[in-house]
């Protein structure tokens, strides 16, 4: 340091205090920045690991009837084992434990406790007895108590394996087959020299069917065929931009000198490689044009299926800039095409996560998702003419994705947002709805957010709900009607909250229209004084591609490590995000400078009215990614309301990180808009202290993201911090390093101490 210059003061924790309560302030505890505070934030973790116990219920279903047993590990390496009959609402022990226990005691000669009995391979027959492994041998117990050793029961009544357990997976449209032969094997389709071969097995013929193909718009190998085996599809490529990401790994692991460490990465505006169906037909051996071209600027075209009878083929076309999605018809014999679903949103259509369609060629139905009528829901199409039979879901809450379809009984199973207008719309339902849109059955109930897992036959779900703030519950249902069985577990959290555990709180306030619900959570130090002045800060992440608030039950968040040091700690879901309406999220269009900010202000303003330990005039924020861009955003455009913010490996600029993400919410071509929502362009604006990290290898945003916002705050003659880690990717700010250097600089700059953590 130049002998002129002098550090800016910094008050040690006492004289803050003391300065606080000059301003109407009461003091904190005192230690803040101490080791002994540091301590705690690092011991949270710990302190509550292994404290919740009956949170869940694995359902071992028995055979093919309505009875399951279950394993509850409790505290103290204790264990239960409990059979439930679903048809009978019964709920009991699997078997007298303390029999049990004498019973093997005396058959293997050492003490064994009832509440500890380790079993495996454990099932229970239909006349009640159990089955089970013990030290090496198998055993049955019958309800009498007379064990013996027996051979173990046949394998379809022992528990399902694990890959069994899982939920179905979202059932879609399956593409059809693509390969070189043709279904009767009479014929092949090789490419050679970018152009299209049908080789005739019988005869050893070849045809040359295109001569237009060359290295730079060429066919692809494999085709979809026909059932009939007459015709086929195939998808000419013209190849995109090979724009590359140039990295210095700085201090690589295996050599002292640097390398250069380079990788493919489209960014907005790029040519993306563009793929076009094309039709032909083998008996005349030529091309049938397909005409009109529905599919004339493509993002991508995929999910191409066959009818049945081979009378015409479908596929999915999303155009570049994600404001037309479509289901195309052809004809296979003309070659003519139409929209069987055309959707033509103002803002965007939601491929990453609202995208579903499920072809039914028995039914000649299409299933679609839509934000048509501004809420997602599930639509049915006939699939000759495209024609809306019916909406299938409708409602001011959304479908968030659907689990099953039944064409047998004409049904989807589904999951639910805003289901229960009285509860939080991100909650998480399931339900069962007829294809004509009657019958609408919601199988959940519990006030939380629910996983569900079906019986074999899907006549009753094992349901377990929570919150962040509500530890979890378990129930048998019914999905006839939806109705409870029997409650099968509620979870323990009595050794948690031994520790001085607090769930997070709860907080809904309007935002900037002052009628939409705005959605958060609080969360304070364990040691919180209600009469004391915290300071704010905010996680945040408002990537449009989803919500961000926790909604389930865990004993332990990282806000609640970081409250520790002596902050209240928020994450709020503003505007712009997803999951609520399209309205809602349609505020992200070409606009995610705006990150939601107004309705996080005004919720924060909206909860310090009722915190009165909320001090506004101390708000710092911080993120990572896209939360990155987010945090630094904060204090370039509402600096006079967050003065401390970290940034970590951001997206700082739309046109600087990767394709997919920013073109589906700030549009395509690329417009003025990208430069002027820039946190580049922005960087003069600076008034409040920042700290920027950065992996120096990140592979997921370039980090020349972050380093062109530093070369700009210098330009403007910024003060600012900046950490770059050598050799590390994606998210370099949540190591252990990065952590550290984020709670200090918020404990030096938000509680006015120097960080004694070490």
């Amino acid at each position: 340091m130049h002998p002129t210059q002098s550090r800016p003061m910094r008050l040690p924790a006492a004289a803050f205090a003391a300065l606080l309560l000059a301003l109407g302030g009461p003091s904190l505890a005192g230690d803040e920045g101490s080791k002994a505070a540091y301590a705690r934030a690092d011991g949270l973790a710990k302190a509550t690991r292994d404290k919740v116990f009956k949170a869940r219920v694995r359902a071992n279903w028995l055979g093919k009837s309505h009875r399951f047993w279950y394993r509850n590990d409790l505290a103290d390496a204790a264990r239960e084992y409990i059979l439930v009959d679903a048809e009978k609402s019964e709920r009991r022990p699997a078997f007298d434990h303390a029999k049990l226990a004498e019973a093997l005691e005396k058959a293997v000669g050492k003490p064994q406790k009832a509440t500890h009995l380790a079993l495996d391979q454990f099932t229970v027959a239909d006349d009640g007895a159990v089955h089970f492994g013990f030290e090496g041998k198998t055993y049955r117990f019958d309800p009498a108590g007379e064990l013996k050793e027996a051979p173990s029961p046949p394998v379809e009544n022992l528990a399902p394996s694990e890959r069994e357990r899982r939920r179905p997976t979202e059932e879609g449209t399956r593409e059809s087959p693509r390969g070189e032969d043709s279904p009767d094997g009479k014929f092949s389709v090789v490419v050679r020299d970018h152009n299209l071969i049908l080789h005739e097995k019988a005869g050893d013929k070849d045809t040359v069917l295109s001569f237009e193909g060359s290295d730079v718009d060429g066919y692809e190998a494999g085709v979809f065929w026909a059932p009939d085996s007459k015709r086929f599809i195939a998808l000419r490529r013209v190849r995109g931009s090979e724009r590359k990401v140039n990295m210095v790994a700085s201090a690589p692991k295996d050599q002292l000198q640097p390398k250069l460490v380079t990788h493919d990465y489209l960014k907005p505006g790029d040519q993306v490689p563009v793929s076009r169906p094309h039709l032909f037909d083998v008996d005349g051996r030529k091309e049938v044009p397909i005409e009109p071209d529905l599919a004339p600027n493509p993002w991508s075209v995929d999910q191409f299926r066959w009818a049945p009878d081979s009378g015409r083929f479908t596929f999915l076309y999303n155009q570049r800039g994600h404001q037309v999605m479509r289901l195309v018809a052809v004809d296979a014999k003309t070659g003519k095409a139409s929209a069987i679903v055309d959707e033509r949103p103002e803002t965007f259509f939601c491929y990453s996560s609202k995208l579903f369609e499920r072809r039914m060629d028995g039914s000649n139905e299409v299933i679609w998702m839509s934000e048509r009528d501004g809420w997602n829901h599930l639509y049915l199409i006939d699939l000759v003419d495209g024609q809306v039979k019916n909406p299938i879901t409708r409602g001011t809450w959304v479908v968030r994705g659907v689990d099953r379809v039944d064409e047998e009984k004409r049904q989807v199973w589904f999951r639910a947002g805003g289901v229960h207008a009285d509860q939080d719309p991100y909650h998480v339902h399931h339900a069962r709805v007829n294809f004509d849109g009657t019958g609408l059955v919601v199988l959940t109930a519990g006030d939380g957010t629910h996983e569900v897992e079906y019986s074999p036959d899907r006549e009753f779900l094992v349901d377990a709900y929570s919150r962040v703030d509500a530890p979890p519950v378990v129930e048998l249902r019914r999905t006839k009607d939806g109705g409870l069985v029997c409650e099968l577990e509620r979870a323990d959290v009595s050794r948690l909250e031994a520790t001085g555990w607090k769930p997070p709180q709860r907080f809904v306030a309007k935002g900037r229209d002052g009628k939409t619900d705005i959605y958060g959570i609080i969360c304070r130090p364990r040691d919180f004084n209600p009469d004391a002045k915290y300071p704010v800060i905010e996680n945040i992440y408002a990537g449009p591609q989803g919500y961000f608030v926790p909604k389930r039950f865990a004993p332990f968040y990282g806000h609640q490590a970081l409250a520790e040091l002596g902050f209240i700690v928020v994450q709020i879901d503003g505007m712009g995000t997803n999951e609520r309406s399209k309205a809602f999220h349609d505020v992200c269009w070409k606009n995610l400078l705006d990150s939601g900010f107004p309705d996080r202000i005004a919720w924060l303003k909206a909860a310090a009215e009722k915190e009165k330990a909320m001090d506004l005039s101390r708000v710092g924020i911080f993120g990572g990614s896209a939360g990155g861009q987010n945090a630094l955003a904060g204090l370039l455009t509402h600096g006079d309301f967050y003065k401390v913010g970290v940034a970590d490996c951001g997206c700082h600029d739309n046109r600087m990180d990767k394709i997919w993400w920013n073109e589906q919410w700030m549009g395509w071509p690329i417009g003025p808009h990208y430069a002027e929502q820039s946190n580049v362009t922005l960087a003069p604006r600076l008034t409040g202290k920042l700290l920027l990290t950065v992996g120096e290898l990140d592979r997921n945003v370039d980090p020349a993201s972050t380093m062109q916002v530093v070369d700009a705050l210098i330009k403007a003659d910024k003060d600012f911090d900046l950490v770059v880690f050598p050799g590390a990717d994606h998210g370099a700010g949540g190591s252990p390093y990065g952590e550290r250097r984020r709670r200090d600089f918020f404990v030096r700059h938000l509680l006015g101490v120097e960080p004694r953590g070490r």
